[in-house]
């Protein structure tokens, strides 16, 4: 099961929303197939792994898999119904799909076909390794990463901003390609008005391979000018509004009631699939979801060399207890909501 975690966590950002899902098959205890989920809409771990081996080698082997198999149609046909056809006498599962389309039902067709079934192998380290599907499918809305970069005595810019944008950057090389890199394991980024406005990002992972996320951005009014790189055709982009819901080109204009501003954007992003977002806004964004309570993860950046003295004050969530990670010069905590 160590091995279909390994080969599993290789689809990390290229599934999505689907979930990340490794395979092993294994004879006479050796290991004779490997196979995992590479991309959204093709083969599926189990398949990928099937097809390395002979049909009689199949019928006296044991299937590892980190989920349960699939029992519906959906891009591909049921992983259940190949196992059952190949004459798999035995399956171990790690996690149970809480999926509403599986949820038990593929583990009910194999048990059907006379198949032995173990479940529940590594259920922790296969639950944290699809963390972003099960909040999707669990509290009907995407893993929520925030992230932000602060100085030593806790502000995430200068005022009045400097004429030189490299003046205002906290972190060094080593921390930006990071989140290049963090960027594209996700399905969305989101920011707020004033960072689109006054921080003109592009948003993209030109640091590091990888593809670019969706950009969420929050402009109630629609007054953000369209020269902006977040309307540049690197990625598609979503615009929370209050004016409009409308498609031009490769940005979607969303209507939400800005009275429950959160919880509209994330049920927006369950009904367009979107399955994970990395905040990157500024502090009065980042802060709306600390306050509702609605976030599962900070990544926060500390410079330990660089002071602002004044300037925009940084979010606050109790970090000082957490053992950072060096990444350049730059300190690195990371926080999970449980």
């Amino acid at each position: 099961m160590q091995c279909c975690l390994e080969l599993a966590a290789k689809g990390l950002g290229n599934v999505a929303p689907n979930p990340m899902v490794g395979c092993v098959i294994v004879c006479d205890g050796e290991i004779v197939a490997e196979g995992y989920h590479e991309q959204y809409g093709s083969g599926h771990a189990e398949p990928n792994a099937i097809k390395q081996v002979s049909d009689a080698i199949l019928k006296k082997s044991t299937l590892y898999v980190t989920l349960e198999p699939c029992s519906h149609h959906g891009k591909t046909p049921p992983c259940a119904d190949l196992i059952i056809s190949k004459g798999i006498k035995k399956v171990v599962i790690g996690n149970l799909d809480s999926n509403p389309l599986v949820s038990g039902r593929g583990i009910q067709k194999l048990k059907e076909a006379g198949i032995d079934v173990e479940h529940g192998i590594l259920d922790k380290e296969c639950r944290a390794l699809n963390k972003r599907f099960f909040t999707f499918h669990e509290k009907k809305r995407p893993y929520i990463i925030l992230k932000w970069a602060q100085t030593q005595d806790g502000f995430i810019s200068r005022i009045p901003l400097p004429e030189n944008k490299e003046d205002n950057w906290i972190t060094g090389k080593e921390s930006k390609a990071i989140v290049h890199q963090w960027r594209g394991e996700e399905q969305a980024i989101l920011i707020g008005y004033n960072t689109a406005l006054v921080d003109n990002p592009l948003l993209t992972t030109r640091l590091v391979e990888g593809k670019n996320p969706v950009r969420l951005i929050i402009d109630k009014n629609l007054d953000l000018p369209h020269n902006l790189n977040v309307f540049n055709n690197d990625a598609k982009t979503i615009v929370f509004n209050s004016m409009k819901g409308s498609d031009d080109d490769n940005i979607r204009y969303v209507r939400i009631d800005f009275q429950n501003m959160i919880q509209e954007i994330l049920n927006e992003c369950y009904v367009l699939n979107i399955s994970s977002v990395i905040i990157e806004g500024g502090t009065k964004t980042i802060n709306e979801f600390i306050q509702k309570n609605t976030w599962d993860e900070a990544r926060i950046f500390v410079n330990p060399h660089e002071t602002f003295e004044h300037g925009i004050a940084a979010p606050v969530i109790s970090f000082n207890q957490s053992v950072p990670n060096q990444i350049g010069d730059d300190l690195l905590y990371i926080i999970t909501n449980l």
